[in-house]
């Protein structure tokens, strides 16, 4: 994929590589509101947010695709049978059709679905910042690719920027696009040798993305970055985001941030 050639730029101090979704943009209104409106279109049930929290949990259903399907399977009292679930490619049209409002392939500007709603959590000097301290970057996400590359060139305006998208590598929490993606950047091979890889994510499924990474490759330096989602950072979630915390720890995250913006503080030298 030519959004993955490594720059001609001297051998960075670490690579750090983000999520996108609740750590590059807020999806509370979009993606999350999707998996609520699609299982209500098909039972009439609006799953509450720590519903999907506790689902998220798992680490296993980063998918939000999945995620939605399996709501509807375990629908509150059980009603919900396997006989009685969606087809799984139906569930993705309506879907989409809250995200998008459109062709997800279409012309963005025709988009008038959920996307339309997705606040920045950084800005365009935040990557110009970590290029001056030193730090190469990239994207591991499971958005769809135009949601993707929306977010990335048309809303932040990177210029090609190093992603693998859902499609391109099998679903988090394997680690295979975390892996490929840091070796095309490196332009090397990882081990004891190669710069630190931290992996910035909100979720479980993030966390064990690098815990797998790790045991595939020991010998190279790896950091699991972590940060809670926008919707419980507000102060009247503390309790919520206390129990999310303890989550994304026992799952093994080593440093959990305030927010991504707080990313620009951590050193690489210190870990």
């Amino acid at each position: 994929m030519d959004n993955l050639r490594p720059s001609n730029t001297p051998a960075p101090r670490a690579l750090l590589l983000f999520d996108i979704d609740g750590v590059i943009r807020d999806v509370g209104g979009s993606y999350r509101r999707a998996i609520v409106e699609t299982v209500n279109h098909y039972s009439g049930w609006r799953p509450e947010s720590a519903t999907i929290d506790s689902l998220k949990a798992e680490g296993c259903w980063n998918n939000d695709w999945k995620a939605s399907l399996e709501l509807l399977r375990r629908r509150g009292d059980g009603q919900q049978n396997q006989a009685s679930l969606p087809a799984f490619e139906d569930l993705v049209e309506i879907f989409n059709s809250f995200y998008f409002g459109g062709d997800p392939e279409g012309d963005p500007s025709s988009w008038t679905g959920f996307i339309r709603d997705e606040p920045l959590l950084v800005n365009p000097e935040f990557f110009d910042t970590l290029d001056q301290k030193g730090c190469r970057w990239g994207f591991v996400s499971g958005a769809e690719p135009p949601s993707a590359r929306f977010v990335l060139e048309t809303r932040l305006g990177l210029v090609d920027p190093p992603l693998i998208a859902m499609g391109d590598a099998p679903d988090k929490p394997d680690p295979e696009g975390l892996i490929r993606l840091a070796s095309t950047l490196l332009d090397s091979s990882l081990g004891s040798d190669a710069p630190l890889i931290a992996y910035l994510g909100d979720t479980v499924a993030d966390v064990k993305t690098v815990m797998r990474a790790k045991d595939q490759l020991p010998q190279q330096r790896w950091l699991s970055l972590a940060v809670v989602p926008p919707h419980l950072q507000s102060p009247g979630q503390s309790e919520a985001r206390a129990r999310y915390e303890e989550n994304l720890r026992a799952a093994g995250a080593e440093l959990i941030l305030t927010d991504t913006k707080a990313a620009l503080n951590w050193d690489p030298n210190q870990i």
